[in-house]
Formats: structure tokens, C-alpha cells, sequence
């Protein structure tokens, strides 16, 4: 069962492969080598027997067949436990001279070399048969000579080469399929662990995590991503548990007012004036249901990061003015002091709605919280990079619950009575992401300062003024 499934993994068929170039590879060079050595040692057998019938020649020049016949003799007794061959026979084919008793037969090659084996005694009376290679020719067109070379030897160390490289070959071969096994177990056991742990996660463990081994390889790398990204689903589920709690928590409220509500207007008990009453405070949960439904799809707009291609030219300073505009009569209605101070120009390329929506929701909020009398600033600062600054004299936020205050539908008044639906600081964020800024939100002591710090590579073109209509 194991051995199948190492077989079957891609490892072992990479390492099978890699092996497979690697020893054609290896084979391609031992071949060379051994002809480069076979070749080597042939042409210094010929070499030899060539510089031996040169010094005879020059012998037989200087000295006759006399005297060729007497260095043949001498070298023949030198000769007798060395490689080189000699033999002299006359026209009759009688034996003259040499280290040979007869004329060996053979197959002449076209350069006039023969190979032919003999017989040759041992030091201890053994006969043994050798291999030689020689070259014949006739002296002063009567006698015939062969010198040769006895390559017993040099065959002997060709076949202990090729018996070597087929060795090499075969724990080569040996040795990378061991390997193969060896890593393939390796590393199917190292996948083992990943998938173990993605089961465990796919059965609702989302604690589970994969393990590393500390060797920071291609592995442990993959580990920490995957982990990395579980740890992103755990975060997002806990938070999506934790939205569907709030948002039960709520809807709950107003849905079973507005069920109350429409339930006593059926009764038909009501007169004109108490069942328009009631439809009004039914109009008024409905808008605000509404109003939740219409911030969470904005805040899945923003962070879907499908609107890129919608951005453009957008001068913060103007967007800052209409929501100014939008808020003075409800500032002027809890006696708050609304207070403008927009630097323009202030551009960036952005999304105008979303912007005004953040903004919007920045200013309700300093507007809600901000008690009759008091003071709520909006600032707008050119850069770079460009700034958007909401400061107001409220309660303020604790620096302890500043990043809690971020997210959906948390509200940190403890009973939730107070208006909204949790949803203003998480849109704005969301709208900020979008455009590459972070919100911030620090101490205005007293108070709170809400800030959308863009990036400098945020700052665009200002927009073209339209053109006045042709009067």
C-alpha cells in the first residue's frame, strides 16, 4: 500500500526522471572515457611498433641482414618478459630469429597490422594464451619480418574498465532509485501532515493548524501561507458569527415592532389620526432596515474590489463641503457649532459616492455624539498626501476599544440604545481600504479625531471645472 503510493507520487517520478537524464548523462560520458582510453592505448601499442620497425630499419641500413638478425636476437633475450614481439623467417619460411616459433595466422587489416593470439609459458610452467598485435614486411625482398606487441595486458585493463563503468552504472542506478524512495517517503510524509491538517479543517476545526519543521524550506514556507490564511478564514468567520449575532440582535427589534405594528393596524380598532401614528413609526423602522441593508451592501461594494475601474478625479475639499452642507441643519438643531476648514484642491482618485457616504458617516457620528453646545470640526488638508479630519468634543473612544469600534454592528454603548446600527466606522474603513488609506482615530482631549489619511501616490489631477451652458 505505502509502495504504491510512493510510486505513484510526482517525487519519485521527478526523481526517476532526473535519474533518467542524469545516467544517460553519466553513461555518455563513461562511453567516452572508455573509447578515449581504448583509443589512447591503441595508438600507443601502434606508435610502439612503429618506432620499433624504425630502429630496425635504420639496423638493417647501417648493418645488412647480418647484423639486422643479431639486434633481433638481442632485443627477442631482452624481451622475454616484456610486450614486444619479433620474428624473422627467409624466403623458405624457415625461423631466423625472434621471440616467436612460427608465423602466427591472422586477418591482415589494410594497414598492414595483424592480430593473431599465441602461446607463451608462465613463470611457473603455465601455457598461456595471449593476444597480440603486429606489423609484417619484407627485408630486401626475401625475408620476412613481423614485429608486434603483446596487448593481453591492455585488453585485460579494457575489460576491467567496461566492467567498472557497468558497476558504476548499475549503483547509479542503485542508488537513485533508493534515493527516489528515500525522498519520496520524505516527502509524502511531509504532505501527509498538510493533508491530515486540511482534513481536520474541512470537518469545522478551523483551530487546526499545520505544523513546521523549523527548516524554513519550500515547506515550511507553504506551511505558514496556509496558516496564515486560515487564521484570515477564522478571523472572518468569528467575525461573520459575530455580525449574524448583531444583526439577529438588531433586526430583531424593529422587525417585531413593525409585526406589533401592522398586526394592531389590522385589528381595524384604531381611528384615522392612531393608525396613521402607527404606520409612521412602521415607515420609520422600515427606512431604518433599509438604511442596515443599504450600509452593508456599500460596505460589500468597497471591499469587493470590483470599483477600481469606477475611480476618478474626486476633490475631497468639494465632497467635504456637501456633507457640510447636508449636516448644518441638524448641527443647528442640537445648537453644535459645525466648523469647516477645507484646503482645495485636495484631489485623489477615488469613488465621489463612497467618499461622501464615509465622510457623511464620520460627521453623523461626531454630530450623534457630540453634546448640545458643543463643537465638531471637518478638516481637509491638500498634503501631501491628503487628509480628511472629523474632530469633535465628545466622549470620545477609549484607546482599548478604538479597534473594536471598527468593526459591524459593534456598538459601545452596552444596552444599544443609542441610534444607528453599527455599521458608520466599518464603511468608512472599508472606503478607505478601497482607496488605499487607513482610517485612524486618536484623542481630541476631550473628543475624538477621525482621520482618512490617504496615500501620496493617491493625489490626482484636479478635475476640470464643467463648462458654462451656451446662454
Amino acid at each position: 500500500m505505502i509502495l504504491g503510493r510512493l510510486l505513484r507520487t510526482a517525487t519519485f517520478r521527478l526523481t526517476l526522471a532526473y535519474l533518467g537524464v542524469f545516467g544517460i548523462s553519466a553513461l555518455a560520458l563513461l562511453a567516452f572515457v572508455y573509447e578515449s582510453a581504448v583509443g589512447f592505448m591503441e595508438r600507443q601499442t601502434r606508435e610502439t611498433i612503429a618506432a620499433e620497425i624504425t630502429g630496425l630499419e635504420e639496423q638493417f641500413r647501417q648493418r645488412g641482414i647480418r647484423g639486422l638478425t643479431e639486434v633481433i636476437r638481442r632485443r627477442a633475450e631482452a624481451a622475454r618478459d616484456r610486450a614486444s614481439l619479433y620474428l624473422l623467417i627467409d624466403a623458405d619460411g624457415r625461423w631466423i630469429a625472434g621471440n616467436l616459433d612460427r608465423w602466427p595466422q591472422g586477418e591482415e587489416n589494410e594497414d598492414g597490422t595483424i592480430r593473431f593470439t599465441f602461446e607463451r609459458r608462465g613463470r611457473d610452467g603455465e601455457v598461456l594464451r595471449r593476444e597480440a598485435l603486429a606489423r609484417r614486411f619484407l627485408v630486401a625482398g626475401r625475408w620476412r619480418l613481423l614485429v608486434g606487441r603483446d596487448v593481453s595486458d591492455r585488453i585485460g585493463v579494457q575489460h576491467m574498465l567496461a566492467n567498472a563503468i557497468m558497476l558504476g552504472g548499475g549503483l547509479i542506478l542503485v542508488i537513485g532509485v533508493l534515493g527516489g524512495f528515500a525522498l519520496s517517503r520524505w516527502t509524502l510524509a511531509r504532505l501527509e501532515g498538510i493533508n491530515r491538517a486540511t482534513e481536520r479543517i474541512m470537518a469545522g476545526d478551523l483551530s487546526r493548524r499545520i505544523r513546521t519543521e523549523g527548516s524554513d524550506d519550500e515547506f515550511d514556507e507553504l506551511a505558514r501561507n496556509l496558516n496564515a490564511m486560515l487564521d484570515r478564514i477564522e478571523e472572518l468567520v468569528r467575525a461573520m458569527r459575530e455580525v449574524t449575532d448583531n444583526v439577529a440582535h438588531d433586526l430583531r427589534t424593529p422587525l417585531t415592532r413593525l409585526h406589533a405594528r401592522i398586526e394592531l393596524a389590522l385589528m381595524g380598532e384604531l381611528d384615522v389620526g392612531k393608525a396613521r401614528e402607527v404606520l409612521e413609526e412602521a415607515m420609520r423602522d422600515i427606512e431604518g432596515l433599509i438604511a442596515t441593508f443599504d450600509a452593508l451592501l456599500a460596505i460589500a461594494r468597497a471591499e469587493s474590489g470590483t470599483l477600481e475601474a469606477e475611480l476618478e478625479p474626486v476633490d475631497l475639499a468639494a465632497v467635504a463641503a456637501d456633507v457640510a452642507e447636508l449636516y448644518e441643519p441638524l448641527a443647528e438643531e442640537r445648537a453644535i457649532r459645525l466648523v469647516q476648514s477645507l484646503e482645495s484642491p485636495a484631489c485623489v482618485s477615488g469613488h465621489r459616492q463612497l467618499l461622501a457616504q464615509a465622510v457623511a458617516n464620520l460627521v453623523d457620528n461626531a454630530v450623534k455624539y457630540t453634546p448640545e453646545g458643543g463643537r465638531v470640526e471637518l478638516r481637509v488638508r491638500r498634503g501631501p498626501p491628503p487628509v480628511v479630519e472629523v474632530v469633535d468634543n465628545g466622549p470620545g473612544i477609549p484607546p482599548d476599544q478604538r479597534e473594536r469600534a471598527r468593526k459591524r454592528f459593534v456598538r459601545l454603548d452596552p444596552d444599544r440604545s443609542t441610534p444607528g446600527n453599527g455599521l458608520g466606522l466599518s464603511l468608512v474603513e472599508a472606503v478607505a481600504h478601497l482607496h488605499g488609506a487607513e482610517l485612524e482615530l486618536d484623542d481630541a482631549a476631550p473628543g475624538l479625531i477621525a482621520r482618512i489619511r490617504f496615500p501620496a501616490r493617491a493625489a490626482a489631477p484636479v478635475p476640470a471645472a464643467p463648462e458654462p451652458a451656451a446662454g
